[in-house]
């Protein structure tokens, strides 16, 4: 065993072109660091629906030039059995560690296939790729990001030519495409050769944000903003300044991009602590709302004042608003949703007379949906382009939600406010999700396999009144592996997450309100519903 590991790593190492890891993997041969060899040998990491994503360093089950140069050469034979066989890919990156040298390795692949290649001109956020896809006309688009994870991790996420990113069965016929690559040197990789984009992309993606709002809308909410150390400070500035929004107050220690993100834990503005720096700028300036992007800006969070205290806004209550906001300016076509998220969309929908779907989890379903108008999910990600971008967008979401603070501080109102009467009109629908983070991915599986055996017939004194093993699929959703429990005014999903090793429960009751005044009892009674359901629901998953 011992000497198969060491023949494989130094295999390995013979083809590395990345002086870095080839240090790294040298060291721990020389060491015979079994433990660690182990860990970086035991697979490959697995090319699916989000693409590829994991801790950066040498060998197959790592990030690495190696991976990526194989991830590009299987996309690019896939492209070519599709009949792209002279095809524009355009390839976008962010500003973590080795972002740059992956966009490079991905255009000389290209370039060696055969394809047209064209690299956006700097660090940019992940929907200025989305939109560049269409804009060009590509057959395919790449973004080398790892989103919000933390600073150790990068990715590569795939887009078709439709400018939304894979689903099944793409991601399996690209995957059998990299598994068939025998070797790097069988990789022609040219040194030049494909194109390196100016700004024109940039500008035309700003000239497309003002297409979200209305024209003569009001544009008087003041902003805090945190880049959250990532690239959307530049376009998110560009497209206020275009839309004549007062200029946001810039949280100045999270501001520029850092690989290492050395304010936050994790640079995702969901995880505790990651706004506390954001909330200090708010004290001091008293703004109307702050605004965070994540490090690739396809996510937008936002808080409010909420008495003395600033509060984010969960991404539910974010969706319902920017869903009403529409819906008072009159837009049509097809409201969307990932199952979930909160079931008030669907309500703001049919009181509207618009259409709505559920998809699956990810941008990757919500974008496909037939005459999408507007699309979200609870993970802070909102599409109000879909034909500009057909992905989760942080720079026109914060532009829309801006809108909507200054048309209600015109009317001497707030978010809050709004949010009050979506309760009364529709029920309190009060969100919350169990997230359990783990070192070991046995301890997902087990609780998975512990509710599949043994599903809990109550949770929170209600009962289930149906459960659905989502592996099977159903009429409208395909199969994934996911736990839908329908409960007496209550809903809870189960899944593993796809981009980190998480546990993710999502949670939801609805309470019914007659009026303002019974508000502030309705949520105390949701309130102790999801405590009771965390409670129930983590003793029934053993976790």
């Amino acid at each position: 065993m011992h000497d198969d590991l060491i023949t494989k790593a130094q295999a390995w190492l013979a083809e590395d072109p990345d002086a870095e890891t080839r240090e790294e993997l040298a060291k721990l041969i020389d060491a015979g660091d079994v433990t660690e060899l182990s860990a970086r040998f035991s697979g490959t990491l697995q090319f699916g629906t989000a693409g590829l994503r994991g801790e950066l360093g040498a060998g197959p089950m790592r990030m690495n030039r190696s991976v990526v140069i194989r991830a590009a050469a299987g996309l690019a034979a896939y492209l070519k059995k599709q009949g792209h066989t002279d095809g524009l890919v355009v390839i976008g990156y962010d500003a973590r560690h080795k972002s740059a040298d992956f966009a490079r390795d991905t255009a000389a692949v290209m370039t060696g296939a055969g394809l047209r290649a064209a690299v956006l001109p700097l660090p940019l956020p992940t929907p200025v790729l989305a939109f560049a896809i269409r804009h060009l006309g590509a057959v395919a688009g790449v973004e080398v990001t790892a989103s919000h994870n933390p600073p150790r991790d990068n990715g590569y996420k795939v887009y078709l030519g439709d400018g939304s990113q894979i689903v099944p069965p793409a991601d399996a016929e690209i995957a059998a495409e990299i598994d068939a690559i025998a070797s790097l040197n069988d990789v022609p990789r040219p040194e030049s050769g494909w194109e390196t984009l100016d700004d024109a992309v940039l500008d035309a993606y700003l000239a497309r944000t003002d297409a979200v709002l209305a024209p003569g809308s009001p544009r008087t909410a003041r902003t805090v903003y945190t880049a959250m150390h990532g690239v959307g400070k530049d376009v998110l500035l560009a497209a206020f300044a275009r839309a004549g929004f007062p200029e946001p107050v810039l949280v100045a220690e999270q501001a520029d991009p850092d690989p290492d993100f050395p304010t936050v834990a994790f640079p995702n503005p969901e995880e505790p602590g990651a706004m506390d720096l954001a909330f200090a700028q708010a004290r001091e300036t008293v703004p109307d709302l702050v605004i965070a992007n994540d490090p690739d800006a396809d996510r937008c969070a936002v808080a409010v004042r909420d008495g003395e205290a600033w509060r984010m806004l969960r991404g539910d209550e974010v969706g319902a608003l920017l869903a009403a906001h529409l819906v008072g300016r009159g837009v049509t076509g097809t409201f969307a949703e990932s199952i979930v998220s909160s079931s008030l969309l669907g309500r703001i929908a049919e009181k509207a007379g618009l259409p709505y779907e559920e998809t699956l989890t990810g941008f990757k379903w919500i974008a496909r949906v037939e005459g999408l108008r507007y699309g979200y999910e609870e993970a802070l990600g909102y599409c109000v382009d879909p034909e500009g971008v057909r992905d989760k967008d942080g720079i026109t979401a914060a532009l829309l939600i801006t809108e909507l603070a200054s048309q209600l501080k015109e009317e001497g109102r707030t978010l809050l406010d709004l949010l009050d009467d979506l309760a009364v009109e529709h029920g309190l629908h009060a969100t919350d999700q169990l997230s359990v983070r783990v070192q070991d991915l046995s301890i997902i599986a087990d609780a998975m396999h512990r509710l599949r055996e043994q599903p809990p017939t109550e949770l929170a004194g209600l009962p289930v009144v149906r459960a659905e093993d989502l592996t099977q699929g159903t009429d409208k959703l395909p199969p994934t592996d996911g736990l839908r429990y329908t409960l007496d005014g209550a809903r809870v999903i189960v899944r593993p997450s796809g981009t980190e090793p998480k546990l993710k429960c999502y949670l939801e009751v609805v309470v019914p309100v007659a009026a303002h005044a019974g508000l502030p009892t309705a949520r105390t009674k949701a309130d102790e519903l999801l405590a009771a359901l965390k409670r129930d629901l983590s003793a029934a998953a053993g976790i």
